[in-house]
């Protein structure tokens, strides 16, 4: 039945032919982000989502972390990111994660990051601010 793309299907058309994914939700982080001269002196929480892609048969088939990606290792850099760099713009940051997602494992084909800023700065009543990014390994 033909229909809209489901967004695991659309997500693997942006990055490729493997569509296995390690997701890592909610990664709260207190960092020093932003333009505001009070974002600039107080770490205030962001939120952090990671979808990591790349081939998962190996490890579907032996059950050996060797196999696989360590996320408990992709979680840690990422909260050093995060929690010890100090930038602007969420853009930015959420370029750094990439940067360093992709560098951790060459098993990475892409990623895609969120970063959400919980506690946003604006006279508004918005519950959060984010940029979502996509990047692929380079070829």
């Amino acid at each position: 039945m033909a229909g809209p793309l489901r967004r695991a299907d659309r997500w693997a058309a942006t990055v490729g032919t493997v569509s296995d994914v390690i997701e890592v939700r909610g990664l709260r982080v207190l960092g020093v982000i932003g333009v505001c001269p009070e974002e600039r002196v107080r770490a205030q929480p962001f939120e952090v989502d990671l979808d990591i892609h790349l081939d998962l048969k190996a490890a579907g088939r032996s059950d050996d972390l060797a196999d696989t990606v360590d996320y408990g290792a992709v979680v840690a850099a990422a909260e050093a990111v995060v929690g010890r760099e100090s930038h602007l713009l969420l853009e930015r940051v959420a370029h750094r994660l990439s940067e360093v997602v992709l560098g951790h494992d060459p098993r990475i084909e892409a990623v895609r990051v969120t970063i959400r800023k919980l506690r946003p700065p604006l006279p508004h009543d918005v519950a959060t601010t984010a940029v979502t990014i996509t990047r692929r390994r380079p070829a």
